[in-house]
């Protein structure tokens, strides 16, 4: 006879079939065990989760977020900082590209002004070589005439007048090296001047220069103004010497002493130590108080401004090619001031 035997599930079994409607059988002395783990839970919940210890919970939380965050910052900071340091490699690659590439272009710069300082100076030495061969050239008249019949001459005195203008502004300009007297420099100049003078030595050439070099005489009475006293005399005899060679002619006369700085120029030439410069401003001066109608026009100026102490100065000199021209310049002015004074009285 088969004895009914009653199915007991286990806690291991309820575990494993939690959807089934089933009771479980606990002993009564595990429930009241269990019962008394609930009661002290109970009692000591109170004293255990209080406000510090859900404050402390919320701060933890708030923690981890906090965390979670800097985390992500930082690996986006790490990110930004492995960009940011590409774009420096790139850019230092870039610099040192262009610090060879700058080095490169200084060196071809340097190449570069050696090569124009070589090709200047040999410029240099073959302008002063030509000019010098055509001042001794320009000293015979049919030499002139062949350069007047050549027409270049126009071209030619403007390429000398901006030499010579920038000769001078050169050694005004005290930021920069003085030229020697030796220099190459000056010899060109000087043989340019030379060459100027010469060719105002004829007449058809003088007749040029008053009728169609108005801009080269202008700039000549303007260096010469700007010329220091005892500065490259040479230079400043042969522009005076070119001014008085032009004076000759009534045109280039009547142009030159309508220039307004003139007789400021001559007082401050006659000053000058060198005796030659003072010669040749006495014979300019000389130049004009031998045409009475040109000194009729400046008459005032020169009475009121003209330092003739100068003048009686030089007639003392020991040059004496300086000290004759000076007593007969004397000579000349009191000529024409007894003229003056005649043309007075009779208008009187």
């Amino acid at each position: 006879m088969k004895t009914n035997t009653p199915n007991v599930s286990s806690v291991s079994s309820a575990g494993e079939d939690l959807g089934s409607d089933c009771f479980v059988r606990v002993r009564k002395r595990d429930l009241e065990k269990l019962e008394a783990e609930v009661r002290t839970l109970r009692e000591l919940m109170p004293k255990v989760i209080n406000s510090d210890y859900i404050d402390t919970i919320h701060k933890g939380r708030s923690l981890d977020a906090f965390k979670e965050r800097s985390d992500r910052e930082q690996q986006q900071q790490r990110e930004d900082c492995l960009h940011i340091r590409s774009r420096l490699d790139v850019a230092l690659s870039e610099c040192q590209r262009e610090r060879q590439d700058k080095l490169v272009l200084k060196q071809q710069l340097r190449e570069c002004k050696e090569e124009l300082q070589q090709q200047k100076a040999f410029c240099t030495e073959l302008g002063t070589a030509s000019c010098t061969l055509l001042w001794s050239a320009s000293q015979s008249e049919e030499a002139i005439r062949d350069i007047l019949a050549a027409g270049k001459l126009e071209p030619f005195l403007s390429i000398a007048g901006q030499t010579l203008e920038t000769f001078i502004k050169f050694l005004n300009d005290e930021a920069k090296p003085q030229q020697s007297y030796n220099s190459k420099e000056h010899h060109l100049v000087l043989a340019l001047a030379g060459v100027i003078t010469n060719i105002a030595a004829v007449s058809c050439g003088r007749d040029f220069l008053s009728s169609s070099a108005h801009i080269l005489l202008d700039t000549l009475l303007q260096l010469l103004y700007l010329m220091k006293p005892g500065v490259f005399p040479k230079l400043k005899v042969l522009m005076l010497m070119a001014l008085y060679n032009i004076t000759i002619s009534v045109n280039g006369l009547k142009l030159i002493s309508e220039s307004p700085g003139l007789l400021p120029l001559l007082s401050t030439l006659l000053e000058d130590p060198d005796p030659e410069v003072c010669l040749q401003s006495l014979r300019l001066l000389q130049s004009l108080l031998l045409e009475r109608e040109v000194m009729s026009h400046i008459t005032t100026d020169f009475l009121s401004s003209f330092p003739l102490r100068c003048i009686h100065h030089l007639a003392s000199s020991r040059h004496p090619a300086l000290k004759q021209t000076a007593q007969e310049t004397l000579e000349d002015l009191a000529s024409f001031t007894n003229s003056q004074t005649k043309d007075s009285e009779k208008e009187q």
